[in-house]
């Protein structure tokens, strides 16, 4: 008996059907019996059966599993198989399995056959990405190299997906059907998937492996630079401070390291450029200034050195490679092969162990994307996180130039290689980023301004307001590129810093998305077909996406741009800038500033429930008391689950937490507000919410049966402790402002709200 499925003999190996969740049906055909080792995309805590009953009925040559979500019929005596929904939707999944899976292929037949497809892979920094976000015809899954994303995974927004276990996998993509022409185990191991894109991220979440948080910090700013010593790196910092730009990390290129010495010179500091390091004392400079550091990785040491030595005697090489001169030392140096178990245990060896107490604190992994592998860039952070996990408490942060499925267990972040600069290079990382996102790395970021070459001022304030807008916010350069805002001009600077003050208002919105991620797998950013999957103007669209589930934003990626064109989805939007609304299914022509470049057009879903905080220049600055909450009532009921913790340790794997549910539902008559009960065992400094309800004006405001007192103004709910309430307007219309204790479960009636 096989838990939540069955077994049969066919085709002379074992067929196993198991439903390993609601909605996912594992599919393990094994050759005279026999498993070969899993690859690396499966997580080694994936469910091996359904958590929920599974019914299991056998009659004759038929098999039925059945878990209340999915249905899955299969003959033996045919080979037939089917997945279809328990609730009788159109999509299903077909498979004849006669005679296929022996030979290591196999074809999915999906219905409806106009559905599109996505998935597959992303595209490298230097590749034309014409094709958009679909995908078609003959399209190979791989990690590829400079900036690309690959899993072996194909999804429709129409309700399904099909997910291997497998390395380099070739698919042939067609209307009505998904083939597989080429995998990697002799013992075909696959997962077919039914629900909506948010369902199917879910089951791939679970199946794949949770992506951990990320440390609070670098939801912040990072400034990347590659050519840099001790003495400009405190200056450029407290220049940041002086004119406050929010900062939030340095990252440091070859600088940081003694490159090219002997005794571990790849693993510790450069002290001729940084003399102060080793001891501590910049680390602590850089700390009383809220910033941290990043420090680059590479997957090659050199020779002649005795950690070359030991890489010798203990085989850790490429197998076949020959030593080469390093383009920056030029000294012989081979590359170390991250798929090897012992190669990863001594990479945290004791000299990166020092450097990590003595201030790098994050990690950015360069070049390993050169070998081939799928799995070497993979494997290279799985060293480090296993390491750092290992011996330190704080939460391990990443940056990574090619991704594949299941690297995200491993706090795993992806950015788009080295990309030019120019307006075409900037429009261009839209597709980028959410073809990545496609494959499931929610965490993708780019270099801000672009890495070769010199972006214009308008360039550059048209990319940091894109940037503040991407999972991962972040500038960077070729050798001494200089990407501060200062460097260029004023206008330039003053759009940045707009862009980046926003960003960090939106903090705790961000990383209450950042827990979304790690608990059911869909992050930060979200292509628009994610929400609207049966909108036929969103299949291939990369001109906006949505910036958690309430915000939708389209930066602008032209020069000296006036106007743009833009399709919103169907529903309520709001202009976030200036309060204009509009109404959505239709495409709408914006007024751009082609002068000050301080407009990005962003637009608030209706429904809305946006938690901000004051502006800080730097993540943890103040303890935040009061968050302000910005809410667009909706006659549908809508929900936001705030999230906090102490974002630097792995407490909150072990219920150390802060989540309450926040709702709200208009009649047209009266606005429900309410606030559920709090989970998880973390204190924060958090007392109260402020709300601020937008075109709502209140006549009277209820709480258990009992009609409270406005208060004279917004001022004077800071002095409340109790539930309170206010009117006020903005230059759009009515406002109503609430003010309720934090960690208690309320709720508040607002009567003859009249819209305006």
């Amino acid at each position: 008996m096989l838990p939540g499925g069955a077994a049969v003999t066919f085709h002379g190996g074992q067929l196993q059907l198991t439903l390993v969740r609601r909605n996912v049906l594992r599919v393990h055909f094994l050759p005279g019996g026999h498993a070969s080792p899993p690859a690396l995309v499966i997580s080694p805590r994936a469910p091996q059966a359904a958590a929920s009953p599974v019914t299991v009925r056998r009659r004759a040559g038929e098999i039925t599993l059945s878990s209340g979500a999915i249905r899955v019929m299969f003959d033996s005596t045919t080979g037939a198989l089917r997945v279809v929904s328990a609730r009788g939707a159109a999509e299903s999944l077909h498979q004849n399995l006669n005679g296929t899976l022996a030979r290591g292929t196999f074809a999915v037949d999906y219905s409806p056959k106009t559905a599109p497809l996505y998935g597959v892979h992303g595209f490298n920094a230097f590749q034309k990405a014409e094709s958009g976000l679909l995908r078609t015809g003959r399209q190979m899954a791989t990690a590829g190299e400079q900036g690309d994303a690959g899993a072996p995974l194909v999804w429709s927004t129409a309700g399904f997906a099909v997910l291997l276990d497998s390395q380099k996998t070739l698919f042939d993509l067609g209307a009505g059907r998904i083939q597989v022409l080429r995998q990697t185990r002799v013992d075909p191991d696959y997962y077919l998937i039914l629900g909506t894109p948010r369902q199917i991220f879910a089951a791939v979440d679970v199946l794949t492996g949770h992506a951990p948080l990320f440390p609070k910090w670098s939801l912040g700013f990072i400034n990347s630079q590659w050519g840099i010593n001790e003495g400009e790196l405190l200056r450029i910092v407290r220049r940041y401070r002086k004119l406050h730009i929010p900062l939030d990390a340095f990252s440091l290129d070859f600088d940081w390291k003694a490159w090219g010495q002997n005794n571990y010179g790849e693993f510790r500091w450069n002290t001729r450029k940084f003399p102060d390091a080793p001891s501590g004392k910049l680390d602590r400079e850089l700390t009383a200034l809220g910033v941290h550091l990043i420090g680059i990785m590479k997957p090659r040491i050199h020779v002649n050195t005795v950690e070359g030595q030991y890489a010798t005697a203990h085989h850790l090489w490429i197998p076949g490679e020959k030593a080469s001169l390093d383009y920056f030392s030029h000294k012989p140096v081979k590359t170390l092969d991250f798929d090897k178990a012992a190669t990863r245990t001594w990479f945290f060896n004791p000299a990166l162990r020092q450097s990590f107490r003595t201030g790098i604190v994050g990690w950015w992994n360069d070049e390993a994307d050169e070998t081939g592998d799928d799995t070497q860039f993979f494997n290279m952070e799985r060293a480090l996180y296993d390491g750092q996990r290992k011996y330190f408490p704080q939460r391990v942060w990443s940056l990574n130039r090619n991704f594949w499925l299941g690297a995200q267990r491993y706090a795993y972040g992806l950015w788009s290689g080295d990309i030019q600069s120019g307006f075409a290079s900037m429009a261009a990382q839209r597709q980028r980023m959410l073809s990545a996102i496609d494959v499931g790395e929610m965490w993708w970021g780019m270099d801000g301004g672009g890495f070769h070459l010199h972006p214009s001022s308008e360039n550059y304030a048209r990319w940091l307001e894109f940037d503040a807008f991407a999972p991962i916010c972040r500038v960077h350069g070729s050798y001494l590129q200089r990407r501060q805002p200062w460097i260029y001009g004023q206008t330039a600077a003053r759009a940045a810093t707009a862009a980046l003050d926003l960003r960090y208002r939106l903090m705790p919105y961000i990383y209450s998305y950042a827990w979304q991620d790690h608990v059911a797998g869909v992050g930060l950013v979200r292509p628009l077909f994610f929400s609207w999957p049966h909108d036929p103007h969103l299949r291939n669209d990369v001109q906006a996406w949505l910036f958690g589930q309430w915000l939708l934003v389209s930066p602008v990626v032209h020069r000296h741009q006036r106007t743009k064109q833009l399709y919103l989805p169907h529903g309520t939007w709001t202009n976030f800038f200036t309060g204009k609304v509009y109404r959505g299914g239709r495409t709408v022509t914006l007024k751009l500033d082609a002068k000050t470049w301080m407009d990005i057009p962003l637009f608030v879903r209706q429904g809305a429930i946006i938690p901000t905080q004051p502006l800080m220049q730097y993540v943890g600055q103040h303890p935040v008391r009061t968050l302000t909450v910005e809410v667009f009532p909706a006659r549908r009921a809508t929900h936001f689950d705030y999230y906090d913790d102490n974002g630097e340790t792995y407490a909150y794997q072990h219920g150390q937490y802060f989540l309450q549910r926040i709702g709200t539902q208009s009649t047209g008559t009266t606005v429900q507000l309410t606030l559920g009960a709090v989970q998880g065992s973390y204190k924060p400094a958090l007392r109260r919410y402020v709300f601020v309800l937008h075109r709502v004006h209140a006549q009277s405001v209820v709480v258990g049966g009992r009609a409270l007192q406005p208060a004279a103004n917004l001022a004077a709910l800071s002095g409340c402790n109790r539930i309170c309430w206010a009117r006020g307007k903005n230059r759009v219309g009515s406002l109503t402002f609430i003010g309720v204790p934090a960690g208690e479960r309320s709720h508040v009636s607002i009567i003859e709200a009249n819209r305006h």
